[in-house]
């Protein structure tokens, strides 16, 4: 694989999060194949013209997994445990639908079994709805976006936004772990 510059991985991740923001809420999880784009021309001559001018990578869409907007369901988690890319793929990315809590919240749920406390956080009013988004490149390199639901008070006020992405070097360590998972040998 040529090498990447230290943007590629930040380019593709914004490539995914503009397509599923094109697709709305309320989706299940869906997982893309990070591919260096002149290797995807190489091996797909017949794309290579629409490609001549992309990012380095090409998130390539997957399946919709199976799975809730809660994240981290067993769902999820056994697809993950199974998955694994050729070596064709320089990374993946996966991206989620989660509810978020406040710390006094979350540690309430912490003794609760796992259908009780999705229930608890679905139904917890000071829950945020957001979209987790973790991609990972076989060399290690990660990156983690949090995109946060906007209410409908914000889209009639600017249907034109761009998504606020939040974004943080330890927002996803576990997710991260199993996705650099899916591409080891």
């Amino acid at each position: 694989m040529s090498l990447l510059s230290p943007s590629a991985l930040s380019a593709c991740v914004r490539e995914v999060v503009d397509f599923v923001d094109a697709a709305g809420w309320n989706q299940p999880p869906q997982m893309f194949a990070l591919v260096a784009t002149v290797e995807l021309a190489e091996h797909e001559p017949e794309l290579a013209h629409g490609l001549s001018d992309a990012p380095e990578l090409t998130p390539i869409a997957q399946e919709p997994l199976a799975g809730g907007t809660e994240g981290g369901s067993p769902e999820l988690d056994e697809a993950l445990a199974r998955m694994s890319w050729p070596e064709a793929v320089a990374g993946c990315a996966l991206v989620q639908e989660i509810l978020i809590l406040p710390p006094d919240a979350e540690a309430e749920l912490n003794d609760v079994a796992d259908d009780e406390a999705l229930e608890l956080a679905a139904a917890h009013p000071e829950r945020q709805e957001a979209r987790l988004v973790a991609a990972v490149l076989r060399g290690g390199e990660s990156l983690c976006l949090l995109q946060l639901r906007p209410d409908a008070t914000d889209f009639a006020t600017d249907l034109d936004a761009a998504p606020e992405l939040l974004e943080h070097p330890e927002l996803a360590p576990n997710l991260v772990a199993a996705l650099l998972a899916t591409l080891d040998e």
